[in-house]
Formats: structure tokens, sequence, C-alpha cells
């Protein structure tokens, strides 16, 4: 029964709003806005033939790589940040200077220094995604129990051990919250840094599609991009789940209690 009503919250919206959708556009001859069933069509022709290979496949390719090197990056040296204090003090201003600064400006400065290539267009993407995964593992990190930290030095639990056992699983959470968030900022800077002086790529291709008017052909570029995303949203929820089944497990218990 509950997965029959996590089935009715998951459809219920999207249904209603094809609805309305589909009632709004009844008799319409707006050229700009396509009925349900046309970008149906479009999404099927466009997307399904050597588009997907072509332009999905090789985005989807530098989405991951870059992702990935973004967590394992940014894991890293917030986890060295983090567990150093002086390295922290040190490092603090500059990190939040480079922060402050938009990823999709550096595309001009990344264009020129490694070429107009896929290196490029993967640097844009972890260019922008290290940094909640940067700076929720040092504050996860900061926020390890005293009492635990006290506890583990007692016992001389150091080097290693002490990071696989007391301080991964205290910043896990907020780590797993940096990653959540660097997922959908990923999705943006690939699609942003392939408007940029590039031949292939869904960024392109929609930005092509809209330049010779093809709208309904464009706005299946974006539910593909939509699409893309709830499946990395699940794709995460699933992760999540598993990786931190123990603090899900503990807040279940806390609030039974």
């Amino acid at each position: 029964m509950n997965t029959l009503k996590k089935a009715g919250y998951l459809v219920a919206l999207p249904a209603l709003l094809i609805f309305i959708w589909w009632i709004s556009t009844l008799g319409s001859t707006n050229f700009f806005v396509p009925k349900p069933g046309m970008l149906v069509d479009k999404l099927v022709t466009v997307w399904t033939g050597e588009r997907l290979v072509e332009d999905v496949l090789p985005s989807l390719t530098r989405l991951v790589i870059g992702i990935l090197l973004a967590i394992v990056l940014g894991t890293g040296l917030g986890i060295l940040v983090g567990t150093t204090r002086w390295l922290r003090n040190l490092l603090e201003p500059v990190l939040e200077f480079f922060r402050a600064i938009p990823p999709p400006v550096l595309i001009p400065v990344l264009m020129l220094l490694i070429g107009v290539n896929d290196q490029m267009k993967i640097a844009v993407i972890v260019s922008g995604c290290i940094w909640p995964v940067l700076l929720n593992t040092i504050e996860g990190v900061r926020a390890v129990d005293g009492v635990l930290s006290d506890s583990a030095r007692t016992f001389r639990i150091s080097g290693v051990a002490r990071l696989r056992y007391l301080v991964l699983p205290s910043a896990s959470p907020q780590i797993m919250a940096g990653v959540r968030q660097c997922l959908s900022i990923g999705l943006i800077l690939m699609v942003i840094s392939e408007m940029f002086a590039s031949s292939e790529g869904l960024g392109f291709t929609i930005v092509q599609f809209q330049r010779s008017f093809a709208i309904p052909e464009m706005w299946s570029g974006i539910v593909v991009l939509g699409l893309i995303g709830v499946a990395m949203s699940f794709m995460f929820q699933w992760a999540e789940r598993r990786i931190l089944g123990w603090y899900h497990g503990l807040r279940e218990v806390e609030h039974a209690e």
C-alpha cells in the first residue's frame, strides 16, 4: 500500500500539469508553445536516433566525469582543510574569493588555457561542482562530536582508523548534502559549457534549434534535460539510502521516540 501511495504522489502532479497543458493548447495555433502530442513525437524522433549517440551520450559522459572529479577533489581537500586548523585559517579567505566567482565567467579563461575541447567542458563542471562538496565536507569534519573525538584520542585511535571510523561517518551526512547540490549545478554547467564554441552536445543542439526556429525540437531538448535531472535525483536518493542507511535509521528511531 505504501508503494502505491508513493507511486501516486510521484505521478499525480506531473499528470495534472500535463493535463492542464493539454487543455490550454486545445485549438491553439501558437508557434512557440507546442502541444503535448507534438512534443512527445519530437522527443522520440529527435533524441532516439543519431543525436542520442552524438549529443546526449557525450554530454552525459562529461557530466559524470566532472561530478565524480568534483566529489573526489572536494571531499579530499575538505577533509584535509577541516582537520588542519592552521590550513583552514590560511585558506579561508582564498576559498571565499574563488567560491564567489560564478563558474560561467571562467569559460573564456579556460578556453584560452585548455582549448575548446572536452577537458575544458569538464573543467567548467568541476569549477562549479567542487564548492558545495568542499565546503560541506569542511563543516562536516569540523562538527565531529567532541566527546567522540576525545574518546578516540583516549583509545589512541588516530590516522587512517580515526578518519575511517570517526571523521567520515560523522561528516558523511553533510558531504552527501553537498553532493546533492553539486548535481544540479553540474547539469547547468554542462549545458552552458556546450553553448560556447562547441559542435556537439545537448547545450549546442538546443541553441541550434532555437536559432533555426525549430521550436518543438528546442522544447524537446529542454525536456531531455529535465528527465536527466529527475533520473539523477532518483539515483542519488537510491545511493544515499544505502550509504547513509545507519543515519536514516537513527533519525527514524529518534522521531519514533
